[in-house]
């Protein structure tokens, strides 16, 4: 047993903790604003929820790509979804503090968090763009769930993240169902 890697894995836990502070622009059903950590729980529990519908991916794969995919996000913090288009950095910015973020662990496992969400960014394997998918899902999920303030722009959710949701018939038809939820909350 390695004492130094353990300890470098507990350091690296105690700044990912970071996320449970890390507020996001949607509330929550109660009106609490919710955090990064939060929406990754709830983008994993998706995950799972989806999984009979999920053919032919790797769930474990699909769950590690739910975890890291903002964990960089504990160091600045989250770019709001309709504040993105204004941060053409985003990506480089988050890359770079996840780099901090995992600065003590040991080289395999920062190698593979980092393929991890090298792999997410780039959407370049079925599971990483089942979760681009389930990611603008889960946003769109919680912004129509949260109790907002008045001046939410819920009309953002009807083109937010189309990109990515219709890949498949499974996204278009959770895509549809979670539009129907927007345009009622719009009403």
């Amino acid at each position: 047993m390695n004492i130094e890697r353990l300890k470098g894995k507990l350091a690296f836990l105690r700044e990912a903790e970071k996320l449970k502070d890390v507020l996001r622009s949607g509330h929550t059903s109660s009106g609490r604003a919710e955090s990064t950590a939060e929406h990754s729980w709830r983008l994993c529990l998706m995950a799972m929820a989806f999984e009979q519908e999920l053919v032919g991916l790797d769930l474990s794969k699909v769950l590690k790509l739910c975890v890291v995919h903002d964990l960089g996000e504990a160091i600045h913090g989250d770019i709001p979804a309709v504040s993105q288009h204004a941060h053409p950095d985003k990506s480089e910015r988050e890359r770079n503090d996840l780099l901090t973020l995992m600065a003590p662990l040991d080289d395999k496992l920062r190698n593979e968090l980092l393929s991890l969400w090298d792999e997410y960014e780039n959407a370049t394997s079925a599971e990483a763009r089942a979760v681009k998918a389930l990611d603008k899902l889960e946003t769109i999920l919680q912004h129509n769930q949260g109790a907002n303030p008045a001046d939410f722009d819920y009309a953002f959710n009807l083109g937010y993240g189309r990109k990515h949701t219709g890949t498949t018939p499974l996204f278009s038809t959770l895509r549809e169902l979670v539009d129907d939820d927007t345009r009622r909350r719009m009403a």
